[in-house]
Parts: structure tokens; C-alpha cells; sequence
């Protein structure tokens, strides 16, 4: 898929313009962190705040082209934990595990989404705040806002704010990855012991270009308002499936594929970071940017990925779809594991045994050299055969 292809569809592969827009933003109190981290708002200097934001993003175009489809409201509760975990699963990476404030905005037109749709999302947000809560994460719901905008939403958007305040010596600082650490990485595929279903593992980044790939022209023709008519018609809903069809080797349609609910990975971390924190350098969830996120991070430092998870079904299907190629596949989605955590190679075993005793497959998928060059980061990628650098 060239960036042409990208743009076509609204979305730019590299956000380079947002990155040049924010290039004079401070980094805050731990510059490099995987989130940005402020001063105290008590005035406490050893603490510090995030505060993060982020949504499902256009998964919940397709769950509102189930909901279409079947009339059942009840595929929204999955969305607000797309929104929820793209928030907490972020903050995870600076180390915050708990004492999460959590307030949504949901932007609907009212028009198509009523208030039916909106409850579910509410429910969706309580019922997988109480699963956090009985591991131990306990995140407060302080409200939120429900916008009617519909000149300027077709359908509905789910978006989350999330403060954490933490001590300033529990923080994780991605800054610090270094040559010598190995690459843990949780696998997003699978069926973990505090999920009630199978999970795909497609979590909430590439959605538009996995639903337009996949999804076949039906959707563009019955349901025109799931999408801009900005987007050329040989660019939308180009793909063979319907959302009752099958996935390819696998027991899942193809819309409980797309539609299945990011993985949080928080039970796992909340017992992995405080144990082993001093030994571990960074964090990273590879959400946009896929496998190559981690580029962005630390100093002079190559990623050597050469040890990577199969394809699951989703990953392989949208690959096989022929619009993308195999090296960007890895820029754009997670192809299989969505947490990376960069840690001394002593205690990699171990992290990998909490991850499975939670039924989590986890593996070393690679390491942390010395770049070529001291003042660029390289990532490598060895995957079938195959050697892409970025």
C-alpha cells in the first residue's frame, strides 16, 4: 500500500505533519518516555502526572456496521474497551499499574446512534473497569460528555482521558533502552484467563485500511454514511468478506475478528513491573506504528527483531489481501505481539512465565545493539526469510 493509498483514505502513515506540529511541545519531566509526564499538581516533587488521551479510532465504524446489520446495540460495549485500554495500556509503559481517573467522550450523530447504543457504551466501560478492578487495577470512572455532532460525525467516535499520578521513582523511562537487553514480547492473539472470548489480536490501529481491505463493496453501497465520501470509490471496501463470513483458518467471523476487543495487557504488567522494574529499560506498545514504534525510542540503539509470532488469521488475511506489503504490514499493525518489554536477559524467563501463567504466550522476539550510526535509531526486522530496516 503506497502513502497515496494511505491519504486516499484519510489517514497519513507517518503523521509527520502532526510530529513537525508538536515538535516544540516540552517533553516534560522524563524527556523520551514512552508518555509525556508533567510536574506534580500538588506540588510534590517526588511525584509527577499523565495525562493521556487517545480512543477507538475508526473501529467503531465497523461496529457500527454490525450494529446495522443485526440491530443489536451491544457490539458498542466492546468499543469502550478499545478506548479504555489504548489509554491505560499506554500509561503501562511508564510503569502506572494503578490509581487510574478515567473520563470519556463520546461523539455520536444522533440520528443513527440513540441512546441504547450509548448505554451499552457505558456498560462497556463498567464491566471491563470491574475486571481491572478484580486484578488489583483499580481505575475510577469520574463521568464524561456525550456530544451531539452530527454535521461533522457521520456515525460515533469513543474516545478516553486518563490521569495517573505516580512517585517519580516507579516511572519507566524508554529513554533508557540500551544495548544489551533483550525484547519480551506478549503475544495479542489467543485467549487470555481474564477474557471471556478468543481475541484476534487485531487491537485499534490499521482498522481503516484492515476494514477496507477485507469488507467487500456491500457495506459501501447499503451503509455510505460509514465512511467519507472524500475516500475514491476503487479505495473503499475493497476486499471479499462479509461480516458473517468466516476468517480464514480460524473458528471467528470476520467481524468478531476485526471487532475483537484490545487486549489489555495490565494484569500481567501489574505483576511483572513491580517485580522487576529495576530490571527492565523500557516499554513499548506497539500500537501506531506497528513493530516499528519502538524506533522512536532510546539513543544510538538497533532493534533486532528475528524472532517473531506466526501471523494469527487476521494479520495473515489482511496480508493476503494483496493491497500491502509484508515490510509495512509491521508498520502498520502489531502482527502478533502488542507489548514489548526491554529487560536484562536474566530475567527475561520469568516475565515470560507470569505472561503464560495468564495464558499470554510470550517470547524473546529479539535484542538491543548499538546502532551504525550513534545518533540514529535502526530497527530490523527478520521475518520468513525476509530483512526489512527502518
Amino acid at each position: 500500500m503506497s502513502a497515496e493509498s494511505y491519504l486516499s483514505r484519510g489517514v497519513s502513515p507517518t503523521k509527520d505533519d502532526v510530529k513537525k506540529a508538536v515538535a516544540n511541545q516540552s517533553g516534560g519531566v522524563f524527556p523520551g518516555a514512552f508518555c509525556k509526564l508533567i510536574e506534580d499538581i500538588a506540588g510534590d516533587e517526588n511525584y509527577c502526572m499523565a495525562i493521556h488521551a487517545d480512543g477507538a479510532g475508526t473501529k467503531s465504524s465497523v461496529g457500527y456496521l454490525k450494529y446495522m446489520e443485526t440491530g443489536d446495540p451491544e457490539v458498542f460495549s466492546s468499543l469502550a474497551q478499545d478506548s479504555l485500554v489504548m489509554n491505560t495500556d499506554d500509561l503501562a509503559c511508564i510503569g502506572a499499574v494503578k490509581d487510574f481517573s478515567l473520563s470519556n467522550t463520546i461523539g455520536r450523530n444522533a440520528h443513527r446512534v440513540n441512546g441504547a447504543c450509548i448505554a451499552k457504551v457505558i456498560e462497556g466501560y463498567d464491566r471491563v473497569i470491574r475486571t481491572l478492578t478484580s486484578h488489583g487495577v483499580n481505575i475510577h470512572m469520574c463521568g464524561g460528555e456525550t456530544a451531539d455532532v452530527g454535521d461533522l460525525v457521520r456515525t460515533i467516535i469513543i474516545d478516553s482521558t486518563i490521569v495517573v499520578r505516580m512517585n517519580r521513582s516507579d516511572v519507566i523511562n524508554a529513554s533508557n533502552i540500551k544495548p544489551g537487553h533483550v525484547i519480551v514480547g506478549l503475544s495479542s492473539f489467543g485467549q487470555a484467563t481474564y477474557e471471556d472470548r478468543e481475541n484476534s489480536g487485531i487491537s485499534s490501529n490499521g482498522l481503516t485500511a484492515a476494514r477496507h481491505m477485507l469488507l467487500s463493496k456491500h457495506y459501501l453501497h447499503a451503509y455510505p454514511e460509514s465512511l467519507s465520501e472524500t475516500i475514491p470509490e476503487d479505495k473503499a471496501y475493497c476486499g471479499k468478506f462479509l461480516l458473517s463470513d468466516l476468517l480464514p483458518g480460524s473458528s471467528m467471523t470476520v467481524g468478531d475478528a476485526i471487532l475483537s476487543p484490545t487486549r489489555t495487557y495490565l494484569p500481567i504488567l501489574a505483576e511483572i513491573i513491580p517485580r522487576f522494574r529495576s530490571s527492565i529499560s523500557g516499554i513499548i506498545h506497539c500500537t501506531g506504528g506497528g513493530l516499528a514504534k519502538c524506533k522512536d525510542f532510546g539513543h544510538g540503539v538497533s532493534y533486532v527483531k528475528d524472532n517473531l509470532f506466526d501471523f494469527p488469521p487476521i494479520f495473515k488475511t489482511i496480508y493476503e489481501s494483496g493491497e500491502i506489503p509484508l515490510k509495512e504490514m509491521f508498520q502498520v499493525f502489531n502482527c502478533g505481539h502488542r507489548i514489548e518489554i526491554y529487560c536484562e536477559p536474566e530475567v527475561a524467563d520469568e516475565i515470560i512465565a507470569i505472561s503464560d501463567s495468564f495464558n499470554v504466550r510470550a517470547q524473546v522476539v529479539g535484542r538491543v545493539e548499538a546502532s551504525s550510526d550513534p545518533e540514529c535509531n535502526e530497527v530490523h526486522i527478520q521475518f520468513n526469510g525476509e530483512q526489512f530496516t527502518y
